[in-house]
């Protein structure tokens, strides 16, 4: 059997016992194990243990657990509608203003939890019931938080980064530099879509209105003073503290990525005994509870993943996809888009762990010989892997809100991510003509690699 055939059948099978409903981290460790059986030296299933711990013994993979600590610290207080009630509160006045207060809510918490869903449920929580009151309507409501949760994987810390960090061998504090800049290209983009989609829904209940109909919360006038604005501006300042702590904990040179991620944790863990009072034990237990489950699940999925790369090395199927990409002779730029396009369709059933640790022995040399940058690469393949959390059919992002906001139709949710999406592409073709979006600040700070 050749080993693109057998390639094929590796592929065939995985997706196969995906779709029977198993776990993702069980199948990938089944099919795994099941072709080491009949395609590899029986002695080997003696090293299947051992193949995992040594494809998880990497100092940069134990920064996991403690930055999930610190999302989940953060997550489980009432910091993120504090976060949000304060920004509101300032852009008010602003046309969109409470849809841009969810943007840049979700934004800050995202740059410190370093998780989608948790963003997704801390500002969603709050932020959907007040535009929803306030005469937003739900699918925009919806979209709004679904997209501002998957800045959770772009912004530093981001758990995804970590794990491309070690799937390319990257430097982790360069990769995460190269994540502002199209970070925050995004949140433009969210708020400027905020602002145009509030002025259209503000005309259309303004027109309503004027012909007889019921006046939309919509053309209510909030009014704050400056009083209240500013007794509101402590409730974002230990965000802040946590925030450049650890950026300047990381990129000071002070600690690594790993001591970095410590620091996090036990900063977060600080501010919410001191700003919450949350500190006894029956307080810490929810948070030490969802701690442990989503380490465990997600160190399983990455152990799983990287043995199911390892027999794929092993049988040379990754390097014989490899070299049939680059036989194929494509163009440097279609052979970007033709990668893109698989990690949008594995997008559809994978998280973007497995995603990178599945595919990052296929795509990663053929991408290097034609001349990409792996750092710029990993942001715009983390930028297409951020739509596969808000687009069917899996869509984390999405179920997240349903979970939060039942009442709101799985049909007007996913219409209300589609322009989010349009614009994650956009920022895609800008970071393919600008590339200094990415790679300006690491160079900048870190010096031309």
């Amino acid at each position: 059997m050749s080993e693109l055939t057998l390639g094929a059948l590796y592929g065939a099978v995985t997706l196969v016992v995906m779709f029977s409903g198993m776990p993702i981290a069980f199948a990938l460790g089944v099919v795994a194990t099941g072709f080491m059986y009949f395609c590899m030296p029986a002695s080997s299933l003696d090293t299947i243990t051992q193949n995992v711990y040594e494809e998880m013994a990497s100092i940069t993979l134990l920064s996991i657990p403690l930055f999930i600590l610190k999302g989940a610290a953060i997550g489980k207080s009432p910091a993120g509608k504090d976060l949000y009630s304060a920004i509101h509160t300032w852009l008010h006045k602003v046309p969109g203003g409470l849809g841009i207060a969810n943007v840049f809510a979700c934004a800050l918490f995202a740059a410190m939890a370093g998780s989608s869903p948790a963003t997704c449920s801390a500002i969603g929580s709050a932020g959907i019931p007040e535009m929803r009151k306030r005469g937003y309507s739900p699918g925009f409501a919806a979209g709004i938080i679904a997209a501002g949760g998957t800045l959770g994987i772009l912004l530093p810390p981001s758990i995804t980064m970590i794990l491309y960090a070690v799937a390319a061998e990257q430097s982790l504090g360069r990769l995460f530099l190269a994540g502002i800049g199209p970070g925050i290209l995004l949140v433009l983009l969210f708020a400027g879509y905020a602002v145009q989609r509030a002025r259209k829904e503000y005309s259309l209940a303004l027109k309503i209105y004027e012909q007889g109909g019921a006046k939309s919360a919509y053309l209510e006038d909030e009014h704050f003073t400056l009083a209240q604005k500013v007794e509101m501006l402590p409730r974002v300042l230990p965000f802040l503290v946590l925030l450049i702590g650890v950026m300047v904990a990381l990129y000071g040179g002070f600690a690594t990525p790993s001591e970095t991620a410590g620091l996090g944790a036990l900063l977060a863990l600080v501010l919410i005994a001191v700003v919450y009072r949350v500190w006894r034990p029956m307080d810490l237990a929810p948070i030490l509870s969802s701690t442990i489950k989503e380490s465990t699940m997600l160190l399983l999925i990455i152990g799983m993943s990287l043995f199911y790369s390892y027999v794929m090395s092993y049988l040379h199927i990754s390097q014989s996809a490899a070299n049939w990409v680059v036989g194929m002779h494509l163009s440097k730029w279609l052979l970007l888009a033709v990668i893109l396009l698989m990690v949008i369709v594995f997008g559809f059933f994978l998280p973007p762990v497995s995603i990178i640790l599945m595919t990052a022995p296929i795509i990663l040399p053929p991408l290097k010989a034609a001349g990409f940058d792996l750092i710029w690469f990993g942001i715009v393949m983390t930028v297409v892997m951020e739509m596969g959390l808000i687009h069917p059919p899996v869509g984390l992002n999405i179920f997240v809100i349903k979970n939060i906001a039942p009442d709101i139709p799985l049909k007007d949710v996913v219409w209300g991510v589609f322009p989010f999406l349009v614009l994650m592409f956009v920022a895609v073709l800008l970071l393919c003509v600008f590339p200094g979006i990415a790679t300006g600040l690491p160079n900048l700070i870190m010096g031309v690699k």
